[in-house]
């Protein structure tokens, strides 16, 4: 049995070495850089689950839902990139097919507390997936991020890692959470960070240190500005989990339901 591997690019890429600031890449610099990010193809549908996302008007059970929708096609798109093997099947009237299935051996990790809205999407996708988690917070005096907690699958080391984090903006948080896994033996071309917004920053902080780990994202957004992601989605923690001044209490119904097409 013969391993086959897609989107090898990302792979055979020069490590990019970080300038001070976004600001300061030429064209080709950052082209270079957004090279390395699998962004999902842009379609009709996958722009209206977006915009969904991005207005403020939208209720708190059609955040929530349309995060989920497009968790999993973001999942969808980080299991097109594991390797895979071929596989001969006999159909049921006793044809031979030829097929492929993917290597066995992957888990999720969420970074608490906003990638564990990525959770359902990947269960969702893959049943009885094993999923770690990891605690990262800011130290108001320093500013610099500090692990909290950390508990992953023992053989973590032989997998490969889905690393859930809804948005990506200074990278910091994502940074210390992809230095835990690099020192429990995760080799960084087995991590498939998978985010539903990235902004240039984050990803120039994360490519600089770790080159080889490969970002799966939902959109781009290009400013960063003072903590802020401009255009955005606000604070997805508070929108997702209802914890802001304004949050509204919902019926377990109404997660039942979707966005009106």
């Amino acid at each position: 049995t013969q391993s086959t591997w897609g989107h090898l690019s990302t792979l055979e890429a020069e490590p990019f070495m970080a300038a001070s600031s976004v600001s300061d890449l030429s064209a080709d610099e950052l082209t270079a850089l957004m090279a390395k990010v699998h962004v999902l193809r842009s379609s009709n549908h996958t722009k209206s689950l977006f915009t969904t996302l991005r207005d403020h008007t939208t209720t708190r059970p059609d955040f929530i839902f349309t995060v989920e929708r497009i968790g999993r096609l973001l999942v969808e798109e980080a299991l097109s990139l594991l390797p895979y093997v071929t596989k001969t099947v006999k159909t049921p009237i006793g044809e031979t097919f030829e097929g492929i299935e993917y290597a066995r051996g992957i888990c999720g990790v969420s970074v608490i507390r906003s990638g564990e809205a990525m959770e359902a999407a990947l269960r969702a996708v893959c049943r009885a997936v094993r999923i770690g988690k990891i605690l990262v917070t800011s130290n108001r005096e320093t500013n610099e991020r500090e692990l909290i907690y950390v508990r992953l699958p023992p053989d973590i080391a032989d997998r490969w890692v889905l690393l859930l984090e809804p948005v990506l903006g200074s990278g910091a948080s994502a940074e210390k959470a992809l230095d835990v896994l690099i020192e429990q033996g995760v080799r960084e071309e087995k991590i498939l960070f998978t985010c539903l917004l990235v902004t240039h920053e984050g990803v120039r902080r994360i490519m600089s240190k770790f080159p080889r780990v490969r970002i799966v994202t939902g959109e781009v957004d290009a400013h960063y500005v003072d903590g802020t992601i401009m255009p955005g989605i606000g604070s997805f923690g508070d929108r997702y989990f209802g914890t802001d001044d304004d949050a509204e209490e919902i019926d377990p119904e109404d997660l039942a339901g979707a966005v009106d097409v």
